[in-house]
């Protein structure tokens, strides 16, 4: 039980830090997952394409559908955590700085490089072997949010999230990891919902994406992003400052 008791503090932590920070962390996600939610709904619009083709190319579309369609879910995730890190830390006059102010600090570049590089890692660890694909989450799953806390580019962000991880591995798994795969079912729930209203048009397909992401994802951007913290406090005995309000969440 007592290696349960650090895993369980920190959900009680993000669900202090979700529900202080809901309205600002929605909007947030609204602005980072309303184009990739268009992505999205590409992606799964040219798999069924795609499967009109002739019976040689079915097993290959297939396959390809699946890749897409695991890359693009991942492709957010590291941003939007990224995001989530600076909402959180970058105190603007004390408080909680504004969408102009985060949008103005964000490292674009590093997060979008991390973004793509974290989800195209962790899918090519999943298809080879199960293990190096939750390996590859778990150990690089900080990258996003040392970016906005620590700063440095893309190589110093993966390296820096590998020594934070490093003996911590369980911890992180243990809350990562049932968010990631509870998302994913709460996603298909909701997405057949909106399909059941909406139909499988683009149009559909694209509202169902982007609510999902935009109602879910930020439960997995704040326990990135706290996790983060606590493994810097414990790393380096110093805590990175939070602005007031988060600090009271």
């Amino acid at each position: 039980m007592a290696g349960l008791s650090k895993p369980v503090s920190i959900f009680a932590k993000i669900a202090r830090t979700y529900v202080s920070h809901a309205p600002s962390l929605l909007l947030l996600a609204a602005v980072v997952f309303v184009p990739v939610g268009l992505i999205d709904a590409i992606a799964l619009n040219a798999e069924a394409s795609s499967l009109s083709l002739s019976h040689g190319l079915l097993l290959a579309a297939a396959a390809c559908g699946v890749l897409a369609l695991t890359l693009t879910g991942l492709i957010g995730e590291v941003f939007y955590s990224g995001t989530v890190a600076a909402f959180l830390t970058h105190a603007a006059h004390g408080s909680a700085p504004s969408l102009r102010e985060i949008a103005r600090r964000l490292n674009y570049r590093s997060l979008i490089v991390v973004d793509l590089l974290y989800g195209a890692i962790v899918v090519v660890g999943l298809i080879f072997l199960l293990v190096p694909g939750v390996a590859a989450f778990v150990w690089l799953g900080l990258a996003g949010p040392v970016v906005e806390i620590e700063g440095g580019n893309v190589r110093q962000a993966f390296r820096r999230s590998w020594e934070l991880v490093r003996g911590s591995f369980w911890t992180v798994l243990l809350v990562l990891g049932p968010i990631e795969l509870l998302g994913g079912a709460l996603t298909d729930l909701l997405t057949a919902q909106v399909h059941h209203h909406l139909g499988h048009s683009l149009l559909g397909v694209w509202a169902a994406e982007s609510l999902s992401n935009v109602l879910l994802t930020p439960v997995y951007a704040v326990a990135a992003v706290l996790l983060t913290l606590d493994l810097i406090a414990e790393k380096d005995g110093v805590t990175p400052r939070l602005h007031s309000a988060a600090a009271r969440a």
